[in-house]
């Protein structure tokens, strides 16, 4: 399969096991092949090793936070092009500044996702040619202006 397609690798970095598990087994159920990292450490080793097509990044997490995760990526040669769609609990307003200088895919808030809208949020993301049905009507927060 290409890059995008079916079998794309994702990382989700999510501290809450149940949330993490939640997203793990729904994308695994589109086709995707998904790893978990439930620390900032631990996200670091498994994104660099996996080298994903998508990382979904929540922001408040132990041992280093998912704005330092990004920053690490985006300053090696192994993540400088890794997709990333930050899903946080955190508004973006009050997120840590400078998450889209990094190039990310969007920021979406967790509490205000649906399950059905992670599955979209991702195939919009690692699919643009083929959106899942309904799929416009959900996006990520576009950039501030």
């Amino acid at each position: 399969m290409d890059q995008f397609g079916s079998w794309a690798k994702i990382v989700i970095v999510e501290d809450d096991a149940s949330l993490a598990e939640i997203y793990k087994t729904r994308l695994e159920l589109l086709g995707y092949i998904c790893f978990v990292a439930r620390d900032g450490i631990e996200a670091l080793v498994v994104i660099e090793k996996e080298r994903p097509s998508l990382v979904l990044l929540d922001i408040m997490l132990p041992k280093m936070s998912g704005d330092q995760i990004l920053h690490v990526m985006r300053a090696n040669s192994w993540g400088k092009d890794i997709k990333v769609l930050v899903i946080s609990n955190l508004n973006e307003a009050d997120a840590p500044a400078g998450l889209r200088d990094q190039h990310i895919e969007g920021y979406a808030v967790k509490a205000n996702l649906s399950d059905d809208q992670i599955d979209q949020l991702v195939n919009n993301i690692l699919k643009p040619s083929q959106p899942a049905a309904g799929a416009g009507s959900v996006t990520a927060t576009p950039p501030a202006s």
